[in-house]
């Protein structure tokens, strides 16, 4: 694999220069800011500190790559959010839940073939295709949401919340290369605020599920 490939995905980008993408590089300060606000929110609370620093490493790879626009920078972006996503849903089966450690694993391991079934579903759909291996999250945290209603119905109106956010921002993403000739610089920008700001309060849910039960 030629780790120094450039990649050209994004409406903003004109050439392979540094600053091709000036507002979506800039925009990742989304994710900096609230990771830090949440790191002062999660102070104590070992797993809120992971989270918080998995959030602002989201922010520092997807900088990278929307400067650098390369295969290694594509990979310092996508794996801190894959490495949230597994993260949050290990928490979320053990402290929402109350399931034990082997019982959260053997859940956040269940994500893999979930998203592997559903993925290509979403790629099937034209407006859904180009972040089709996002979808499948709003989904699975709406499904989580609906779920605790019962159990913990604060807890479950906040994952339904973030699924409205997330849902959101991918419409903001998938919107990117469709209206590139009426808005120049794109709308992927979009997807970094919400983003950050759905991010940060998916761990806000999570500590307020925390205090509630301390």
């Amino acid at each position: 694999m030629d780790w120094t490939r450039a990649i050209d995905g994004y409406c903003e980008r004109t050439d392979a220069s540094y600053w091709s993408e000036p507002i979506n590089a800039v925009t990742n300060l989304a994710f900096i800011v609230v990771a830090l606000i949440m790191w002062r929110r999660t102070a104590g609370m070992p797993a809120g500190r992971w989270l918080s620093g998995v959030l602002f490493a989201i922010g520092v790879g997807s900088y990278l790559f929307h400067t650098h626009a390369t295969a290694w920078s594509a990979t310092l972006d996508v794996l801190p959010i894959a490495v949230f996503t597994l993260s949050f849903i290990y928490i979320a089966n053990r402290d929402f839940w109350g399931w034990p450690v082997w019982g959260a694993a053997f859940g956040t391991l269940a994500f893999i073939p979930y998203a592997a079934v559903l993925t290509p579903v979403f790629n099937s759909l034209p407006f859904f295709t180009i972040s089709s291996v996002y979808w499948v999250l709003p989904v699975l945290i709406a499904a989580y949401g609906i779920l605790l209603r019962r159990r913990a119905s604060e807890t479950g109106r906040g994952l339904l919340i973030g699924a409205g956010l997330l849902t959101l921002s991918l419409v903001f993403r998938s919107l990117d290369e469709i209206l590139c000739h009426h808005i120049p610089s794109g709308t992927h920008f979009g997807w970094h605020i919400l983003n950050g700001i759905m991010l940060g309060w998916m761990i806000e849910v999570w500590r307020r599920h925390r205090m509630r039960d301390a």
